[in-house]
């Protein structure tokens, strides 16, 4: 039996990574649990035996079958420590949406919680203290639509207030979500400009979502970063 717990609990790890996305490969299985291609082939048929719905698309991956669901699982107290310390650090981010869509979630992670977790994670919130953006003020309101634009690949339409005060309406394909300096930048091509370019969610000043989509750019993050480091280079 002690030979057999290691097993059934990453049995019940691959269902939560199953769960996670919309399809895993064998590798990402393998290299999370340290096992090998071979183990992994065996786990999926284990849990297939036991009546998972588990989907396999040749040379992709694996998924669950859509509309199945697993009863919550259930958190230890180091994983439920850490969601409530992100959760203090989620509170003093500048973008409302954020900090709103983050305590809705939250809310509904602690009821899975046990009843001996939830008397902890009490304690430990009125124990931390983070002091980023100490005045709790929130500059922006747009990054869980533009989160969703992206992903979808849909234009928005910006009323933008650049740092250098100058006002601009603009149609832009978003890409990337960076956060410096507890603020958030958005990385989009620009139809105006018609190359990519960086806009401030505090200087956003209205947004507006179409439904115009464009194509996939073929570009990775890194791919960008790398472009935008020669560009730095070359600069005179």
């Amino acid at each position: 039996m002690e030979k057999e717990k290691p097993r059934l609990a990453r049995l019940t790890a691959i269902l939560t990574q199953l769960q996670s996305k919309r399809i895993v490969t064998a590798r990402d299985i393998a290299e999370k649990h340290d096992v090998s291609i071979r183990t992994v082939y065996r786990d999926i048929r284990t849990l297939e035996k036991s009546g998972i719905p588990i989907v396999t698309e040749e040379g992709k991956g694996y998924s669950m079958m859509e509309g199945y669901k697993i009863p919550p699982v259930m958190f230890t107290e180091e994983e439920a420590n850490a969601l409530i310390t992100a959760e203090q650090i989620i509170n003093r981010n500048k973008d409302k949406s954020l900090t709103n869509y983050y305590s809705s979630a939250i809310e509904k992670i602690k009821s899975v919680l046990k009843y001996s977790q939830k008397d902890k994670t009490e304690l430990l919130s009125e124990r931390l203290v983070v002091r980023a953006n100490f005045e709790n003020v929130q500059t922006s309101d747009y990054l869980i639509q533009i989160q969703m634009a992206i992903t979808s690949f849909q234009v928005l339409h910006i009323d933008y207030h650049s740092l250098k005060k100058v006002d601009t309406q603009r149609k832009i394909e978003p890409f990337a979500l960076l956060h410096t300096q507890e603020n958030w930048t958005l990385v989009a091509f620009c139809r105006l400009r018609n190359e990519f370019r960086l806009f401030r969610l505090d200087c956003i000043q209205k947004l507006k979502q179409t439904q115009t989509t464009f194509e996939p750019h073929n570009i990775t993050l890194q791919e960008f970063f790398e472009e935008e480091r020669k560009k730095w280079e070359t600069y005179p």
